[in-house]
């Protein structure tokens, strides 16, 4: 079953093209890469999804739904930019969590800080970046979504880190639910996708298998990114 219907959308910016008649399917139970260079129009994709912009034309279904109030229930959306107010607390973002979303497992979360040594009483102004993208995406796979929009959840986490993130990432996520994951660190990711999704100047170019991809090419997902965009 599908989680998304992406349906012959155009996304323009005054006469910029952002997406040109895109169509995707998303299916429940699966961990999708988003791939791409600066600029093929990742972010306007995962922005259409989460109901932050509105298609030229198209249409959206989340769950045959449009996106709306409904959609947002069942998205648990990662940005690339922290929305953290950097004043709380840990445990008072956890409070506003618990209070904002009826499907925040507060429990999970705080295992989950356990695990990197986080303090629930530390302010998030007194941490470096890596921790607070830490705390964001460990918030955000704290609720049981349907579909989790993780927009470069290891952007500025430390090379050591990442492994125990991807895990966390693998190993807390809903049964059934989805995962779209837009990143640069290609290399990184490749071992948890299921489907590999490669867009370019707002076209997709490719949508299938991870294993399918790789056993055609003879390549790793990374490699055969940097041959297609010249990384």
């Amino acid at each position: 079953m599908s989680i998304v219907e992406i349906k012959n959308i155009n996304k323009k910016f005054g006469n910029k093209e952002a997406l040109k008649n895109v169509s995707l399917t998303i299916e429940e139970g699966k961990i999708i890469g988003l791939l791409g260079t600066n600029g093929s129009g990742k972010t306007t994709l995962i922005k259409l999804i989460n109901d932050l912009l509105v298609p030229s034309d198209g249409e959206i279904l989340i769950h045959g739904k449009k996106p709306g109030i409904e959609s947002k229930q069942m998205i648990a959306y990662l940005p690339e930019r922290s929305y953290l107010n950097d004043s709380w607390k840990v445990c008072e973002l956890l409070d506003f969590f618990q209070d904002f979303y009826s499907d925040f497992d507060r429990e999970r979360a705080c295992d989950l800080l356990k695990g990197f040594h986080i303090d629930m009483k530390d302010r998030l102004k007194t941490m470096s970046k890596g921790t607070k993208e830490k705390i964001q995406l460990i918030m955000v796979m704290s609720r049981r979504a349907k579909l989790y929009v993780l927009d470069e959840p290891i952007g500025g986490v430390d090379p050591a880190a990442r492994d125990y993130i991807l895990d966390t990432i693998l190993n807390n996520f809903e049964q059934g639910a989805s995962i779209l994951i837009s990143t640069h660190l290609i290399s990184d990711i490749e071992r948890i996708l299921d489907d590999v999704i490669f867009i370019s100047n707002g076209e997709v170019i490719e949508h299938c298998s991870a294993d399918e991809m790789r056993r055609q090419n003879g390549k790793s997902i990374d490699e055969i990114f940097r041959e297609e965009f010249r990384c």
